[in-house]
């Protein structure tokens, strides 16, 4: 085994990452053109390792385990190899695309948080979560996208951060009950020294849908089938937040909330179809 093919190896194997943890951010990217679609696949392979290690390696040295997932990975990116498939295929895709250090930092700042802060009180705090958790994640996604073009990656930048703050925030409403409940945190200051009311959940729901109109006329600009990719984890994401707004914080509190397949599949037809018709 050369290394060029260990290389690929390890590319599919955060695709496999990607289609078991996420059905619906794997048929989005999917629709993206192959090498894009791999590079995709290496960014949500290397963030979903490390949010695993943070959310669900309880009973192991999790502090431990992502210090050396940050160790390795410097490594990786100085070096360009490394014994741990997922790092390799995340570096190869940072060096062909310039995905940029600091992201790649603000991100593992943000999982860092995620070991021993459990309540966030104030906007700044959630909203330097976020920036780390999500909107750069947005970032190196649309470093893939605009694939070396840094005028359209400077005017799309602030939709991006937007659509990351977006769907990190409608992933927060949907897992309430796990968070509260199983890993005992509190990230939407709103509820922080209160209960999950009305008042509170239609604030949190007016942010959000300012976000995504924010995020839509960036969408609309993107190169290529990105537009297509992206519009359809949109509009997955607006039909999620449509859904939540319809239940009651009672309900949002004690059930995850889905979209059911077959309302899926709508969404992905009438996506690729506003595509074709150049709707979008």
């Amino acid at each position: 085994m050369n290394v060029d093919f260990y290389i690929e190896s390890s590319y599919r194997i955060s695709e496999l990452i990607t289609k078991r943890y996420s059905t619906s951010f794997s048929v989005a990217t999917s629709l993206l053109e192959k090498e894009k679609r791999r590079a995709i696949y290496a960014v949500y392979g290397f963030v979903r390792l490390a949010d695993e290690i943070v959310d669900s390696f309880y009973g192991y040295d999790r502090e431990f385990l992502l210090a050396k997932l940050e160790e390795d990975l410097h490594y990786a990116l100085e070096n360009r190899i490394s014994t741990n498939s997922v790092l390799i295929a995340f570096a190869d895709t940072v060096k062909r695309y310039g995905i940029r250090r600091e992201h790649i930092d603000a991100f593992l700042e943000s999982m860092r948080f995620d070991l021993t802060k459990v309540k966030y009180t104030n906007s700044a705090e959630l909203e330097r979560y976020i920036y780390g958790s999500a909107d750069v994640v947005g970032l190196m996604c649309l470093q893939v996208f605009c694939n070396g073009d840094s005028v359209l990656y400077d005017k799309l930048k602030a939709p991006a951060q937007k659509l990351g703050s977006a769907f990190q925030k409608v992933n927060f409403l949907r897992d309430l009950q796990k968070d509260m409940e199983g890993l005992g945190r509190m990230y939407f200051p709103e509820i922080s020294d209160s209960t999950f009311d009305s008042r509170s959940k239609q604030q949190i729901e007016a942010t959000i849908q300012q976000e995504f109109e924010e995020a839509w006329l960036g969408i609309k600009e993107l190169p290529g089938r990105s537009k297509l990719a992206v519009a359809l984890a949109y509009y997955y994401y607006a039909g999620l937040l449509r859904k939540i707004r319809k239940t009651s914080p009672e309900a949002v509190i004690s059930q995850r909330i889905r979209i059911p397949n077959a309302a899926k599949y709508l969404i992905i037809a009438k996506v690729c179809l506003m595509y074709k018709a150049r709707l979008i």
